[in-house]
């Protein structure tokens, strides 16, 4: 893994919207990252498991 990111190939033409929200799935809350542009283009983990904003910096 490299530090740096760059692009590979040639660029999408393809619509990108990603947000990010905890939900509560089955009584437990969960990070929810979507690409809400397209269909089941998404990835959830235990909010517990998620690393904090500070942890990103």
């Amino acid at each position: 893994m490299t530090p740096e990111t760059e692009s590979v190939g040639e660029p999408s033409t393809e619509s990108h919207e990603v947000v990010a929200a905890v939900d509560d799935a089955d009584g437990r809350p969960r990070l929810v990252i979507a690409n809400i542009a397209r269909d089941d283009a998404w990835l959830s983990v235990p909010e517990q498991a998620a690393a904090s904003l500070e942890e990103w910096q």
